[in-house]
């Protein structure tokens, strides 16, 4: 864990002389001697050159009729120069950038000549006719030959080619259009990144990359716009359309316009090669593909990654088969937008995740210019090539789905948490409890845990019952912070959050470190959830002798023998939490202080719910799946204080209703679809079949619930000479002696227990009309009492719930405090 001590990752900020660098950083061989290119050198120069590659496009057929005439033509020997011409680029980047600094260099004095010449021709040269590459004619018959006219500075000639006026490629034969024309002049613009991509060898990447990569953006585009005009004011639209060489042509000295050209296209190809194998070695070293790319983190002793250059060859010379520059044009400037789509993404996630680490030195820099780059950017992808934009989506798209699926590197930040943070607050500040209403009520549970491996049934079953509603795991570390040298509860978190993972629960971990638990309880009670979402339910398992199962051992996704593979060799989960309590042995909780927190929760107006026996629910009820089994299961509901002596049959108050709410909850889980809800009505000994039934469908039937009722004959401790008691009328509360009391418990347990192997068509009767066939219970919700208001009679009171629930399965005591559903719309 990081503390105020912990040194700073890769920031060098007390700028020592001669102090290594990281090793996972940019340290190691070639880290900080690489960093040696000037903003110059670095930056200006490859991005000037990457962006004049669009004259590889005004190119001219130096083997073709027009050109040298003196090289073989065709596709082979096409292919064979570009295979040369590419592996002289490949050499120069392999021996490292300090090498490519030099040739760019002395390239870029190439291409300023060049343009020179180009430039003082257009006003030196006067007008004259320009024989164009002969066409073959209908059937191959020969045509008289055609000329171009180069007019001088013409305002007639700048008129006439004004318009569009598309015409046919003559080196592709294809239509020619908006889009078509776009994406050939775009690959003239897509050296913008040329700087960024040397990011790794700039003495200060942070100054350079934006100064650097905006004079060169001024200067190709002066330069861009001063050649558009020259030429269109010049040359007419037949020498504009049929030689997309006539620079030559019109050159005081042709050869050097030829040197510049190629001098061009050698120094894009350089600059693309040496990026792209920076960009892949980058993702090499980040392991972001495994094995596929694991050669290219291959590098040199001063730090030059080679491997990465000669993948990227290998990946160009494979474009070099499609032979003609303006077959992959179009798929070309898809990519490159799908690209500036992506960093103009990523600037606007950022900006709008409101980081406060986000702060770019570029003064004109907004979210508004970001979201306008996305929109365009998509919208020339599909103008362009509808089809290759969507396929290059769809493999952006799949790409991103892997890496998702990986898991990128833990030191990556991720731009989709800040995203989420931002959302959630600004979310969480409109949830105003103020306006909750009863209609919209959801179950927030905080499920306290003492140790989650004897509590991994009641774990899912939780997870179950909180139909989208806040989920809270909460655990209380006994001890005082004043006698700790630390915080003992921080570094738990990890092992819970892989709790979470593992058991696949929708659930947040909150920890807590108090003197006893009950103390602890209260604190999660009280400060557990944000704003709006706050638990309102607390859920405990029962306090009983029942001896605690390991459920780590006989879970699939808890058995095997390391909690995970990935990042490192993490320790198996089943050893970050303690073994189960061993029978006999001390407790963390008293029964006393286990109903006292049961009050604690009742007075600050929270339902409870105390599980029993979670560990014997049918395990295909607790998956994540359909719950499709061949046994039928019923879920009973009991919605009246069984412990209640008077019975007050066909009554339902709040805590019923809260009762057939969640019991509801749960049949709307899947794996609990095939589960029948049964509801079963206690008749008082005068009470006329029928009556309380009638009254508790019509109720059904308003809630929309859907369930089976059944009545039971209450037969003892029901008595007519029984005192109207008062409202709660809980029999644990009033001074009846403990044995009635007992008495009491035993009747309801045996009444409860001879309802659970019954089948749907046995009426109301004792444990004699048991029948063996059929349904059985597989979850049991009974009324939970209020604890006695005399904390003297609180084991009294635990007592009493253990005889009531004994043997009865997996069982909820549920007492609710608010109202959870109404009928009006």
């Amino acid at each position: 864990m990081a503390s105020e001590s912990s040194p700073l990752l890769a920031y060098r900020l007390l700028g020592e002389e001669g102090a290594a660098l990281p090793a996972n950083g940019a340290g190691g061989p070639g880290g900080a001697s690489a960093r040696k290119l000037s903003t110059f050198l670095g930056v200006v120069v490859p991005t000037v050159l990457s962006m004049f590659s669009i004259v590889v496009f005004l190119r001219i057929d130096a083997t073709g009729p027009s050109g040298l005439r003196v090289l073989p033509q065709g596709y082979g020997w096409n292919l064979l120069y570009g295979s040369l011409l590419l592996g002289l680029v490949g050499g120069v980047c392999t021996l490292g950038a300090g090498l490519y600094a030099r040739a760019s260099f002395l390239t870029f004095l190439l291409v300023s000549g060049s343009l020179a010449s180009v430039l003082i021709s257009f006003v030196a040269v006067g007008p004259r006719d320009i024989r164009l590459t002969p066409r073959p004619g209908p059937n191959g018959s020969s045509v008289p030959p055609r000329f171009g006219h180069f007019t001088g500075f013409n305002s007639s000639t700048l008129k006439d080619n004004l318009g569009a006026g598309y015409a046919e490629d003559y080196t592709t034969g294809a239509m020619m259009n908006f889009a078509s024309v776009f994406a050939v002049l775009f690959n003239g613009c897509t050296g913008i990144m040329a700087g960024a991509n040397m990011s790794g060898e700039l003495k200060d990447p942070s100054r350079a990359i934006p100064l650097g990569t905006i004079v060169a953006v001024a200067y190709t585009f002066f330069v861009y716009v001063l050649l558009f005009f020259l030429s269109s004011f010049t040359c007419d639209r037949t020498l504009l359309q049929e030689d997309y060489g006539f620079f030559r042509a019109i050159s005081l000295w042709p050869p050097l316009v030829l040197i510049g050209i190629y001098a061009t296209a050698l120094s894009a190809s350089m600059s693309s090669l040496i990026g792209a194998s920076r960009i892949l070695h980058a993702l090499a070293r980040d392991d972001l593909f495994g094995v596929i790319l694991a050669p290219a983190k291959v590098v040199s002793r001063g730090g030059n990654p080679w491997a990465a250059v000669l993948y990227s060859w290998g990946l160009v010379q494979l474009v070099l088969l499609a032979g003609k520059l303006n077959t992959l044009a179009a798929v070309v400037t898809v990519f490159y937008l799908v690209a500036y789509a992506a960093v103009d993404l990523s600037c606007l996630s950022l900006e709008w995740a409101s980081a406060p680490n986000f702060r770019p030195t570029f003064s004109l820099f907004s979210w508004h210019t970001c979201l306008l780059g996305v929109a365009s950017c998509l919208l020339m992808m599909f103008l362009i090539s509808p089809g290759a934009a969507g396929g290059s989506l769809l493999l952006m798209g799949l790409l991103a789905a892997l890496l998702t699926a990986r898991g990128g590197p833990s030191s990556w930040g991720y731009v989709s948490q800040a995203l989420l943070f931002h959302q959630v607050r600004k979310y969480l500040l409109r949830l105003d409890v103020r306006k909750d209403h009863v209609k919209f009520w959801r179950p927030q549970l905080l499920l306290l845990v003492g140790n989650p491996r004897g509590a991994l049934p009641l774990l899912r079953l939780a997870n179950q019952l909180k139909k989208g509603g806040l989920y809270v795991l909460g655990h209380v570390t006994l001890g005082d912070l004043d006698s700790l040298p630390s915080d003992p509860v921080q570094p738990q978190y990890g092992a819970w959050l892989s709790l979470v993972d593992r058991a696949q629960v929708k659930a947040f971990v909150d920890l807590t470190l108090s003197p006893s638990v009950r103390q602890g309880a209260q604190h999660l009670l009280r400060i557990s959830g944000l704003g709006g979402m706050k638990p309102n339910t607390l859920v405990l398992g029962f306090y009983d002798d029942a001896p605690p199962q390991d459920h780590f051992l006989m879970d699939p996704a808890f058995s095997e023998p390391a909690d995970s593979t990935r990042e490192g060799s993490s320790p198996a989960l089943s050893t970050l939490f303690p073994p189960p309590r061993a029978p006999g042995s001390p407790r963390a909780l008293s029964p006393q202080d286990y109903v006292a927190t049961v009050a604690d929760a009742l007075k600050m107006n929270k339902n409870v719910v105390l599980a029993r026996a979670s560990g014997a629910l049918p395990p295909e009820r607790l998956s994540r799946g359909s719950g499709g089994t061949s046994q039928l299961h019923h879920v009973d509901v009991w919605p009246l204080n069984l412990l209640r002596p008077r019975g007050g049959p066909g009554y339902v108050d709040v805590c019923g209703l809260f009762l057939l709410q969640m019991a509801t909850i749960l049949g709307m889980v899947p794996a609990w679809h095939s589960a029948r809800l049964r509801i079963f009505l206690c008749l008082g000994p005068r009470e006329a079949p029928g009556a309380a039934e009638g009254r508790l469908r019509a109720l059904l039937s308003q809630l929309r619930i859907r369930a089976e009722v059944q009545e039971v004959v209450w037969g003892e401790g029901a008595g007519a000479g029984e005192p109207e008691a008062e409202e709660e009328g809980d029999f644990v509360n009033s001074g009846r002696g403990d044995a009635e009391a007992e008495a009491l418990a035993r009747s309801a347990n045996a009444l409860v227990r001879a309802q659970q192997g019954r089948g749907t068509g046995g009426g109301p009767g004792g444990p004699e009309g048991g029948d063996a066939e059929g349904p059985i219970t597989a979850l049991t919700f009974l009324y939970l009492p209020r604890p006695p208001a005399d904390p003297a009679r609180y084991p009294r009171y635990l007592a009493l719930l253990e005889t009531l629930t004994r043997d009865l399965g997996p069982t909820l005591l549920v007492h609710g405090v608010t109202p959870v559903t109404c009928t009006d719309l």
